[in-house]
């Protein structure tokens, strides 16, 4: 540290009435951290309201799935070992959905609302179970086809598979959220 010489004996003297009974640090090379940026939140949450309100416009393309017919997706840049996590289950299931019995309109609603709900708390791995849809007319996976197709449109899923035999196995799934 560098000594000033130009320092007159009155405030030298009022220095040290303030300063009173303190010593000197041992060491003076103090590192100042530098701010971090904001992040861009309010972007994320403008997107995923847009995408909650497109699962509740959507028009539907009912035939993709069958079934039994396993459910796998993985946003572009999130790692293979975390899908792999997921299908294991891997991950602390922190909230459930049931959509059985449900109409298409009534999963709109209850979908978009669990999902905002997921965002609000910061949860990281929820369990939706949509049904296989055998008590669908041509026992076709109206519900599973539409989750499946909703999902891969909102900007805080990163991955989504069929959950494990014992947790409902193609009649259910893992989803994995980005925390905001």
């Amino acid at each position: 540290m560098k000594k000033y010489r130009h320092i007159s004996d009155e405030d030298s003297a009022l220095f040290r009435k303030v300063a009173g009974n303190t010593k000197p640090l041992k060491q003076d090379n103090f590192i100042v951290p530098k701010p971090k940026p904001n992040m861009r939140q309010s972007t994320t949450a403008t997107d995923n309201a847009a995408a909650m309100e497109a699962i509740r416009l959507d028009d539907f393309d009912a035939d993709v799935l069958a079934g039994g017919d396993e459910l796998c997706y993985v946003r572009a840049g999130i790692q293979k070992k975390i899908l792999r996590k997921l299908r294991r289950g891997d991950y602390e299931i922190e909230a459930e959905l049931d959509l059985h019995g449900m109409t298409v309109e009534m999963v709109k609603t209850e979908l978009a609302g669990f999902l905002e709900q997921c965002a609000a708390n910061s949860l990281r791995c929820v369990k939706i179970i949509h049904g296989k849809g055998r008590g669908s007319i041509d026992q076709q996976p109206i519900l599973k086809n539409k989750v499946n197709q909703w999902l891969r449109k909102i900007d805080i899923v990163l991955a989504f598979c069929s959950a494990k035999a014992a947790d409902g196995g193609t009649g259910a799934m893992y989803l994995l959220l980005k925390r905001v």
